[in-house]
């Protein structure tokens, strides 16, 4: 049987209503199974009482455009499959799930008198009509409107006409609703030349689903922004829309047949295919993964998600794909992020320089936080007087400026890296160069290209010949600004193939060089103010520190690390009559400028009660009734300790008394070492203790009474006076700090001075930022050959004239007549008053040193009194003639009494006379 598209012979042949043996042949092929009979009926049944009998005149076709009625033996319809299936006879080919499941065709076989001669299964499972009720039956008893009877039959003339008919019809069911359906009606010839008509039936609604969903692919496919792919499991493409095609630069009918990697360059494509491989194989989709585009039409960035295809049973079909231009949204994020970690750098480097007062530290801070974030090489070039702490110059710059490289920072290490980024280096420019414009005008440049960059500082300069020779193509100049004037320059350099630097750079640069700059003020103000502070206070501090009898005296003064709160620490040693010494140590409690003019204060106080030679309890007690004079405002109370020791070489006796401060630490050397040595000689060693002294008030609390405790001393003893600052820590004792010094101190050190230095090396690292005062003293026995004389005398009148017959004689015998006179009138006239005023024994003692010292003691502990006598009174010049013939003279108190001493200069040695 042919189709044919002459309607003519077909039309000749239709009067006669075709031969009873073709009708037999056309039934006579196989025959699939019957479809199950509708609902409520049993295959073999007589037809319900509403189907139409043989005889009865068929209702005629009616055309509908309106969808079937829901649930009318109607199954959605699907979105189209977008590939070909699997080959017949591949694993898993069945019936169910493709697009004739999605949309069932009909087959029924008419006669040219419309009788059915053949009526299919699917035909059956439709409309629910058996083969054998309707073979050799109108089809016009299918019809519901009989109206619409001579449509079908004109459309059957016209397909005998013209060999084919497509159009809408209705057809009732078995149960007699009425379905919408789409049919084709085509011309057939049988080898006898016999027309018959192939009429195919779907369902209008299945129809129309899938019409909708390939106008829905169209638009999608062909019509969206986006690039679309369609490719097979073998990862060819089948299909690409216009879109990517103009994103790879290719027509779309190119891409068929062809791979990722046969389309797009390698190093694109081999990501690609692997993300399309893993999606292929795991059926998880990849959504919005961003990739460099590849270099084709257009250049940027894509947007590619990938999912897996299966059709209706679950077989795998191949991938889809999209592909969007993002380049314009990642250049945004971009840009955003590039200003969010541009934002990140201002704020790291303000906390890492915002605790920070040093402008060294500073300037390299700031040079080592651009690289490599920003740029490649950096140097941070400032004023001397910034660097030093100095007042800022009040004239313009020009060449003659002094200016300090301070802060470096580069991406590698080399020889050019040294020459152009050496640090400290002293910096020179041209006035016209751009270093000289910055500095003059404050206004920023950016230079590019070899010709400006020769420009920098001045011509032949080798650090631009390193520049070069680094690659460096890019750079820019910034100024470094405090309150308006230029205090220094930020230059930061890219090279290699790095992008040059833009104006968004440069307008950074400026706001990270303006954070910088009043950070580096603030460090050089600090800086003024710490050397003004420090000047102040060593200016109160011992200039000369001297070295007395029998006495090896070092110390060391730290000042404290917090910046211009310098504290009062102190010390002193005070030479006192008779080759005494008087060794002082003090802390003001507070830090700053008003801390350290209190401690002068209270520093000259003591010096000059010492030269009253008052013993070391009553000088505290004075000091302290001083408190409220030395306070260092009137709302604010003196608040300070103090340790006075006075040593006495010629009876190797130590007193000591404290308010409050820290207990002095004495070593005493080993029984078997050697005779100790004084004036630079090594320190032997030896077992150390903290002294037991009476704690006392600090000056200006009060309350507590002051004690002195008098201490034998060995010969060649180390006494070591300091403050807390040495000692203390936030999270230790006091005494852990003490246990240290003692440590350190008991072993052998080459001289005093190293021994300091020791002291100050065991320093512990997270102590307070406090000043540290450490005075250490060797205490001897006096010159060796030094000559001493003494006697205790009766407290009788005859005692005077003994006094000066022993003073005599002994002078004889020391060589020095020629102070026998007035040695022999002077203490004629302090014994006479001993004799005169106490009841007790009375001593004298003379020492020949660089002075003759003549010493006169008794247990009367009221000092003696100078009065001026008038002519015609018998007494009272003793104490004048005692000042005015010798050199100095004094009363100190000395156990329950006192001692009056006055000293002579030896032949030869005798001051001026005014």
């Amino acid at each position: 049987m042919s189709s044919t598209g002459n309607g003519g012979g077909g039309a000749r042949r239709a009067g006669s209503g075709g031969s009873a043996a073709a009708r037999a042949r056309l039934r006579r092929g196989p025959r699939p199974a019957q479809p199950q009979p509708p609902a409520g009926r049993r295959r073999g049944e007589a037809p319900a009482p509403d189907a139409p009998p043989p005889d009865q005149a068929a209702p005629p076709l009616v055309v509908v455009d309106a969808a079937p009625p829901a649930g009318i033996r109607s199954r959605p319809g699907r979105p189209f499959p977008g590939g070909p299936g699997p080959e017949p006879g591949a694993p898993g080919d069945h019936n169910e799930g493709n697009l004739l499941d999605v949309v069932r065709v009909a087959i029924a076989i008419l006669d040219t008198a419309g009788r059915v001669v053949l009526w299919s299964p699917a035909a059956e499972e439709l409309l629910g009509w058996p083969s054998e009720l309707l073979v050799g039956r109108r089809i016009d008893e299918l019809i519901p409107d009989e109206e619409q009877v001579g449509r079908i039959r004109a459309a059957i003339q016209d397909t005998l006409r013209h060999g084919r008919w497509a159009g809408p019809a209705e057809l009732r069911d078995r149960d007699g609703a009425p379905v919408a359906l789409d049919a084709r009606i085509s011309l057939l010839v049988d080898g006898d030349g016999t027309p018959f008509l192939q009429v195919n039936l779907a369902e209008a609604g299945a129809v129309r689903a899938v019409e909708r969903d390939l106008a829905v692919r169209d638009a999608l496919f062909e019509q969206s922004p986006l690039g679309i792919a369609i490719l097979d499991t073998d990862l060819r493409y089948t299909a690409v829309n216009q879109t990517l095609a103009e994103m790879n630069g290719m027509a779309t009918e190119d891409h068929v047949g062809l791979t990722t990697g046969e389309t797009l360059p390698e190093r694109a494509a081999d990501e690609i295919t692997a993300i399309q491989r893993q999606v292929l194989a795991t059926g998880e989709p990849v959504i919005d993964v961003t990739l460099a585009s590849p270099v084709t039409a257009r250049s940027g960035y894509r947007s590619i998600s990938y999912s897996r295809m299966t059709d209706r049973a679950g077989r795998v079909l191949g991938i889809s794909g999209t592909v969007m231009d993002v380049t314009e949204r990642y250049r945004a994020v971009a840009k955003v992020e590039h200003a969010r970690r541009r934002l990140s750098l201002l704020n790291e480097f303000g906390s890492r320089v915002g605790d920070l007062l040093d402008a060294s530290r500073i300037a390299q801070e700031l040079a080592g936080a651009v690289v490599p974030r920003l740029t490649d090489h950096s140097a941070v070039i400032l004023l001397q007087a910034v660097a030093h702490g100095d007042d800022l110059p009040r004239h313009g710059h020009d060449r003659r400026t002094s200016l300090l490289q301070l802060g470096t920072a580069s991406v590698q290490d080399g020889p050019e890296v040294e020459v152009m980024l050496r640090r400290g280096a002293r910096i020179t420019f041209a006035e016209d160069s751009a270093c000289g414009r910055v500095l003059r005008t404050g206004v920023p440049e950016l230079l590019s290209g070899a010709d400006q960059l020769d420009d920098v500082t001045y011509p032949g300069d080798p650090k631009m010949q390193a520049a070069h020779d680094l690659g460096v193509h890019s750079m820019l100049v910034v100024p470094l600004r405090a309150r308006g004037i230029v205090i220094g320059l930020l230059l930061v350099s890219r090279a290699g193939y790095r992008e040059g630097f833009d104006r968004d750079d440069l307008a950074f640069t400026v706001e990270l060089a303006d954070r910088a700059g009043s950070s580096l003020d603030n460090a050089r103000l600090y800086a003024r103010e710490r050397t003004a502070a420090l000047t102040l206070q060593r200016t109160l501090l011992p200039q000369q520190v001297p070295q007395p009898t029998g006495v090896e005296v070092a110390y060391r003064y730290v000042p404290g690390s917090s910046g211009t709160e310098v504290g009062g620490d102190w010390f002193d040693v005070i030479p006192l009559p008779g080759d005494r010494t008087a060794l002082v140590v003090g802390d003001v409690m507070g830090h700053g400028l008003r801390a350290a003019a209190t401690m002068g204060r209270l520093r000259t106080a003591v010096r000059v009660l010492a030269a009253l030679d008052l013993p070391p309890d009553v000088l505290l007690r004075h000091v302290h009734e001083l408190a409220d004079d030395l306070a260092q405002g009137p709302d604010e109370a003196l608040l300070a300790t103090c340790v006075y020791a006075v040593f006495d070489p010629a009876t190797a006796r130590l007193t000591v008394a404290k308010a409050g401060h820290i207990p002095p630490v004495l070593i005493v050397p080993g029984e078997g070492a050697e005779e100790p040595t004084r004036n630079g000689g090594p320190l032997p060693g030896g077992a150390g203790r903290i002294l037991d002294l009476p704690s006392g008030a600090p000056l200006g609390v009060g309350g507590v009474p002051f004690e002195a405790v008098e201490l034998k001393i060995p010969e060649g003893s180390l006494l070591a006076l300091c403050t807390d600052g040495l000692v203390e820590s936030r999270d230790k004792d006091l005494d852990v700090g003490l246990g240290r010094l003692v440590t350190v101190l008991q072993q052998p050190h080459a001289s005093i001075q190293a021994a300091c230095e020791a002291v100050l090396d065991t320093m512990e690292q997270g102590r307070e930022p406090d000043d540290v005062a450490l005075l250490l003293a060797r205490l001897g026995h006096g010159q060796a050959g030094t000559p001493t004389a003494g006697w205790t005398l009766p407290a009788e009148p005859t005692a005077v004239s003994r006094a000066r017959r022993l003073v005599r004689a002994t002078l004889a015998e020391w060589g020095v007549e020629a102070l026998t006179d007035t040695a022999e009138l002077l203490v004629s006239e302090l014994v006479t008053n001993s004799v005169r005023y106490a009841s007790a024994p009375i001593g004298v003692r003379l020492t020949l040193g660089e002075t003759l010292l003549v010493e006169i003691s008794d247990p009367l502990p009221d000092p003696p009194r100078e009065r001026h006598a008038a002519e015609a009174d018998e007494g009272g010049r003793g104490l004048e003639l005692v000042r005015r013939l010798a050199l100095r003279w004094g009363a100190r108190a000395e156990g329950m009494g006192k001692v009056v001493w006055f000293e002579q200069p030896l032949p030869g040695n005798e001051p001026d006379e005014p």
